[in-house]
């Protein structure tokens, strides 16, 4: 009876052994869906350098860490996805994966992870793929430290680098991310953290909210794309410590929102944009401390958002630092450095004893009459536009700064 309890006891043991700690290492000649496919449970799994050709790997086992050794490379060549997760707590690190194939009916994708929750999708490198790393219905995941080089030429070939849908508590890290459709994209994600990513040159956006609440991003540099950052039709979203810089073109800004609301900017940079920020049908906004510098419009303040606060914002050698399409005001600017401000401080308290009107005539023009650019700056310009602040009657009377700062006191980095 004994050795029957010890035989079972030792049997005990190596099954739990196997469950919680095999490790194993994969060659290059293996067949890696098969593979996976025989896997357990929580093992650990390295995957030695070298070329695999590859097609929808399913994990479908929880606890599963993958492993590269040296940057193996997972190449779907040109035909399918490569890794679907289908599992909690599963991380995968360390690995290329490339050429994905292209759809117009399914979202292909280099990473995808569905219906999971506590995964790691960490130091891998994607190039050359439709979607890149897609998650969906997942939560308390992280996106941390990829590199994502896409090949998008138009919009309907391309794929988002970092796609979230439908996903709860999310860490989106210390991504790089290029030339896909866009960099970032969020719709129905919630509670979810935008942290320290460089998003460039792609097609469409830079990051992309849709009814997408309670989200923060934080510390992201956003340039070179279609255009940087467009939060649409959503609310609580706070956009802190962020630049957006050199996103040039027709219809492109630094930030667009679109009925948004309940929502804060502060410390941001917007440098070399046609338009800084761009808002339409956002309300309730606190737009705080930020530095709007050598853009071609600062802001865009369309007559449809209401009850927004600008305060604190510094504007430097913009072409034009306010714009808007209508004849009235719903929205409030005070303590903000204007560069063209041209008043007095008598009394030495920083702020101007005059009040600043930042809307230009000008700009109005301009909308209507683009090929009217030509006359920027010219002396008769300058007397219309002069005689509007002293007697509004195309510019919104109330759009004014009642306190305007005498100094520029941020000191934004670049």
């Amino acid at each position: 009876m004994n050795r029957l309890i010890c035989f079972i006891l030792i049997l005990t043991v190596f099954s739990c052994y196997r469950v919680y700690a095999l490790s194993d290492t994969i060659a290059s000649t293996q067949d890696l869906k098969v593979y996976f496919s025989e896997i357990t449970d929580y093992d650990t799994v390295y995957i030695n350098n070298g070329e695999y050709k590859v097609r929808d790997i399913f994990i479908k086992k929880h606890g599963l860490t993958v492993i590269g050794i040296n940057y193996p490379v997972l190449d779907a060549v040109n035909e399918s996805g490569i890794i679907t997760v289908e599992a909690n707590n599963v991380t995968v690190k360390g690995i290329t994966f490339r050429n994905t194939g292209i759809s117009f009916v399914n979202d292909v994708c280099a990473i995808r992870v569905q219906n999971s929750e506590g995964v790691k999708i960490q130091n891998n490198v994607v190039e050359n793929s439709f979607f890149a790393i897609y998650l969906s219905n997942t939560t308390n995941s992280y996106v941390d430290n990829n590199v994502i080089n896409g090949n998008s030429v138009t919009e309907s070939f391309s794929g988002n680098g970092i796609h979230l849908w439908n996903c709860n508590n999310i860490l989106v890290s210390n991504n790089t991310i290029k030339r896909q459709r866009d960099g970032i994209y969020l719709e129905f994600a919630k509670n979810s953290v935008i942290l320290n990513n460089a998003s460039s040159e792609n097609l469409r956006y830079g990051l992309h909210f849709m009814f997408s609440e309670g989200n923060k991003y934080v510390l992201n540099k956003f340039s070179m794309n279609g255009a940087g950052v467009a939060v649409m039709y959503t609310k609580r979203v706070a956009m802190i410590w962020n630049n957006f810089f050199d996103n040039w073109g027709e219809n492109a800004y630094g930030l667009l929102l679109k009925d948004i609301d309940n929502s804060t900017i502060y410390f941001n940079n917007f440098t070399k944009n046609t338009v800084g920020i761009y808002s339409e049908g956002s309300n309730k906004l606190t737009v705080q401390n930020n530095r709007f510098e050598n853009n071609g419009w600062a802001m865009k303040i369309l007559g449809n958002c209401y009850d927004d606060v600008f305060s604190y914002n510094t504007f430097r050698n913009n072409v034009f630092d306010l714009a808007t399409n209508s004849s009235r005001n719903n929205n409030k600017f005070e303590y903000n450095y204007w560069d063209k401000y041209n008043g007095y401080d008598i009394e030495k308290d920083g702020i101007g004893d005059v009040a600043y009107r930042p809307m230009n005539l000008f700009s109005l023009l301009i909308e209507t009459s683009p090929e009217a650019i030509i006359l920027l700056n010219s002396f008769m310009v300058n007397i219309i536009d002069f005689a509007e602040k002293v007697s509004p009657a195309f510019t919104p009377e109330t759009l004014i700064d009642e306190r305007p700062l005498m100094k520029d006191f941020i000191n934004a980095e670049s």
